[in-house]
């Protein structure tokens, strides 16, 4: 009797799993095996990964090659911003040296203007044959300025009067103006500008250029306000060669 009960027990419960397994339209066969009345636990898949071991590794390994390439960057900007500093150096010293140029043979000693000098029998030839303009604005010196350097950067921007040298054809090639005759040159009223505008200091940001006199030494602090004779950066940092910026 027990063994017949149990036989109809047994195919009354598969019977009631094979009615829920269509009802649901299961066709998973993990899920197959979950809904057996026999097996019910799925079979385990194993899968492949990182220990945590091999992910400290690689961590490691990103962050040295990550502190690696920082300082190469940071030369680099360095680099970059050296190469500007030397542009702008060279371009304010520049515009320092042609302004003084065209001063040779200005403004005689108490003069107010430059006067005629085509009519001067050469007296105005200047020993830089670069200079083909002299300046006539002889408001901008004072008596303390006897090298004739710019008395500030702000001249060479806003540009000074100037009148030509009068200089033959042989030797420059041909006059600066030759559309006027040679009176009309050196009366007529010409603005040179020998500066667009002050740079900016790349190591600083700013345009707080650090000047020195002809009368002052190289290695002078501070600035005496006669001329400008030379400009140099206000950085007290250090180049990638050593050398100061202010040194420069």
């Amino acid at each position: 009797m027990n063994r017949r009960r149990n036989s109809k027990t047994r195919r009354r419960g598969e019977a009631e799993t094979r009615r829920k397994r269509d009802d649901l339209n299961i066709t998973s066969p993990r899920l197959r095996l979950s809904l057996s009345p026999r097996l019910t636990i799925a079979p385990r898949r194993f899968q492949s990964g990182f220990t945590l071991l091999e992910l400290i590794i690689t961590l490691t390994v990103l962050a040295i090659l990550v502190m690696g390439t920082i300082p190469l960057a940071q030369n680099a900007n360095k680099r970059q911003k050296e190469i500007r500093l030397r542009e702008n150096l060279r371009t304010l010293r520049a515009a320092i040296d042609e302004f003084h140029r065209d001063t040779l043979g200005a403004c005689p000693q108490g003069a107010v203007r430059t006067g005629n000098l085509a009519a001067q029998g050469g007296g105005g030839i200047p020993a830089d044959p670069r200079s083909r303009v002299v300046i006539d604005d002889c408001d901008i010196f004072d008596a303390e300025n006897l090298d004739r350097f710019p008395p500030t950067l702000d001249t060479l921007i806003e540009g000074v009067q100037v009148k030509s040298r009068g200089l033959t054809e042989q030797l420059q090639g041909g006059r600066p103006f030759d559309d006027k005759n040679a009176t009309d040159i050196n009366t007529s009223e010409l603005k040179k500008v020998y500066l667009r505008e002050i740079p900016v200091d790349p190591m600083t940001g700013e345009k707080n250029w650090e000047f020195r006199s002809s009368y002052q030494p190289a290695d002078s602090e501070g600035w005496d306000e006669i001329n400008v004779f030379d400009v140099r950066s206000s950085s007290e940092a250090e180049a990638l060669n050593g050398e100061k910026y202010s040194d420069w």
